[in-house]
């Protein structure tokens, strides 16, 4: 191995060599079936701006797969920069498209720029047939490079219009290199389903089955024609449909009679499929159970001592939710999970303020429904199991700024870390005593990146840490921890981000322990309160906040919205800390995870070492254009 390390041995990938270098970073190698979903996508894109009525599939009996739809066709003129075709471009230079602003798309799938730049690049040949101006045009790809430039081949009939894409993809890239039957149907009648009077179709040569979708209804057929073996309340589904300027949410609901678990779990974004869920989701968890809480206060439907929680809500709940946004921001390539902040505070508000007032004008129907959510709160509390308070570690007095809890079910106790004495002054008042401690922490703490235990245990507040938590740092044996949640809650500012990046290091280097089993979080304390006339809403950040202030204006709100930012947590009330970053009902948690433990110690080490502060500096210098201020 040579020694050598100058700029000679930098390699600069160009053009589709990224995506065959790494294809697992962009696509799913299992299967082709997210190629063939990213060139579905940009059809249906076309039929969510208007202009494209059909769609249709057909998997080849070699193998290959076409899409085809009547949308406005592919821009077939000169780029002006790069002096080629507007279908050259599409399929040959990553992050190209026209989906990063809102002049040609105000909703879209495709916002990456790189779909079918990637499904070209993992195939053997691909072909894309464009009618667009009163021609035919075609072109044709051999690995990802052109064989010829854009031709025209035929007139087109006046006024037709739209793209086919057929590509045989490379196996050399996948486990299987077949398409899934089932999986395209399900995502194509999802498509027919979320965009009513739109048809779309899928021919299989192989089989010589054929399938064609069209509803008109939307999301309350779809939804009752998926549970026909069911009982459901209420009959018909509730459906809901609220728009804003920039964004927009359907959602259709309803629960199976006999409590049984869900059947029909779907979200989608922009059409887009979102099985993990997302921002969105947990806007809809939020706004149901708001709702349902308040329709069971109003009515005494709950007894003495029960509190409901997300999950009985969800538990025998089937559900269909289609958002869209201008601005998505996805987990991934894969789109598998929506990460927009602003989705959260738009689709909370919209759901719990229609589902509210549907329960209030139907009681007769609603009521049923709050039953059988609180019959499943009440089985949830009867199977807790009570268990005596683990005592501190070897016979350590707990600190004595530790408000601890009462309750001994090491699943439901937490424990908040929480930055200074005033913010946890406020935390043990707005604390629900029995199952929620608060350990306040005085500034930061100390750099625990390159210290080991003996050290770090010289650091008085590391010690009470240790022995709240009833484990020593190192150890990889919980059996004495004594909370099943141990919740980092610290300003949402830069100082507070430093405080919970300074905690997170320790844990990760001292208590892996409780990283790996899932009992690490981090409290998301609102920045911003939202006053509309007597209502009162919070939002995370400004994405946050643009989304309630969307939501305000779909809803036709006419009171005069004050917009009050928050410095820090000691400005709260224990009401207001309570109702948004403590209470299970309303606050948002975000679990810790470590995916890879080398790239994630390689971040903490570059972030917190002090032998490498001139590469610290370096990588700000590099990086710090695109620092956001908090």
């Amino acid at each position: 191995m040579t020694t050598r390390y100058d700029s000679r041995d930098l390699e600069v990938l160009t053009g589709l060599d990224p995506v065959r270098r790494r294809p697992g970073m962009y696509t799913d190698t299992t299967a082709p079936d997210h190629l063939a979903q990213e060139v579905i996508d940009n059809s249906v894109d076309e039929a969510l701006a208007g202009h494209a009525r059909n769609l249709a599939v057909t998997i080849h009996s070699d193998g290959s797969l076409s899409v085809a739809d009547d949308g406005r066709g592919m821009p077939i003129d000169l780029h002006p920069e790069l002096g080629r075709s507007g279908v050259e471009v599409i399929f040959t230079v990553l992050h190209a498209g026209s989906k990063f602003s809102e002049k040609i798309y105000q909703f879209s799938g495709g916002l990456h720029g790189v779909g079918v730049s990637v499904v070209n690049a993992l195939s053997q040949r691909l072909e894309v047939w464009v009618r667009r101006g009163g021609g035919e045009y075609h072109m044709a790809f051999k690995g990802g490079v052109p064989e010829r430039p854009l031709t025209r081949i035929a007139s087109a009939p006046r006024g037709e219009s739209g793209t086919r894409i057929r590509f045989w993809v490379d196996p050399g890239y996948f486990e299987d290199s077949r398409f899934s039957r089932d999986i395209l149907i399900r995502s194509l009648r999802a498509k027919a389903v979320l965009l009513p009077g739109f048809t779309v179709s899928l021919k299989d040569e192989l089989t010589g089955e054929s399938s064609q979708w069209r509803y008109e209804a939307g999301l309350g057929t779809y939804l009752r024609e998926s549970l026909h073996e069911h009982i459901q309340i209420p009959v018909p589904p509730f459906v809901g449909h609220f728009r804003s300027e920039r964004a927009e949410a359907t959602f259709a609901l309803g629960w199976n009679a006999d409590g049984g678990g869900s059947q029909v779990a779907e979200s989608y974004v922009n059409l887009i499929p979102t099985p993990q869920g997302g921002s969105h989701l947990a806007g809809l968890r939020t706004g149901l159970l708001e709702a349902l809480r308040e329709f069971c206060d109003y009515r005494n439907l709950l007894p003495k001592g029960v509190r409901l929680a997300a999950d009985d809500v969800f538990h025998s709940l089937n559900y269909v939710l289609s958002v869209k946004l201008r601005e998505v921001e996805f987990s991934g390539q894969l789109k598998e999970r929506l990460n927009s902040r602003e989705a959260t505070g738009f689709v909370s508000g919209v759901v719990k303020d229609g589902f509210s007032l549907w329960l209030h004008q139907s009681p007769a129907l609603g009521e049923p429904i709050a039953r059988l959510i609180v019959n499943h709160a009440l089985e949830r509390m009867r199977t807790e199991t009570q268990v005596a308070r683990k005592k501190p570690t070897a016979g350590l007095a707990l600190p004595g700024k530790l408000a601890d809890c009462a309750g001994g079910d090491l699943e439901e106790t937490e424990l908040f870390l929480v930055e200074g004495d005033s913010a946890g002054g406020s935390a043990r008042q707005a604390r629900d005593r029995l199952f929620q401690a608060v350990l306040p922490l005085r500034g930061k703490i100390l750099n625990t990146w390159e210290s080991d235990a003996p050290e770090i245990l010289q650091s008085v507040e590391i010690r009470d840490l240790a022995t709240a938590l009833g484990i020593e740092p190192g150890s990889p044996d919980l059996s004495r921890l004594r909370y099943g949640r141990i919740c980092i809650l610290a300003d949402a500012d830069s100082d507070g981000a430093h405080i919970a990046t300074l905690l997170c290091a320790l844990f990760v280097r001292h208590f892996p322990a409780i990283i790996h089993n899932g009992r690490l979080y981090v409290a998301m304390p609102p920045l911003y309160r939202i006053d509309v006339g007597q209502a009162i809403h919070y939002a995370l950040d400004e994405a946050e906040k643009a989304g309630i202030l969307d939501r305000l204006q779909a809803e036709g709100r006419r009171e005069k919205i004050q917009v009050t930012r928050f410095k820090g947590l000691g400005e709260m009330n224990p009401i207001q800390l309570r109702e948004t970053t403590m209470a299970p009902e309303t606050r948002r948690l975000i679990r810790l995870t470590v995916d890879d433990v080398r790239e994630t110690e390689a971040i903490l080490d570059l972030l917190l070492a002090r032998r490498r502060a001139t590469d610290r500096r370096g990588w700000i210098e590099d990086k710090g254009r695109f620092a956001t201020v908090l």
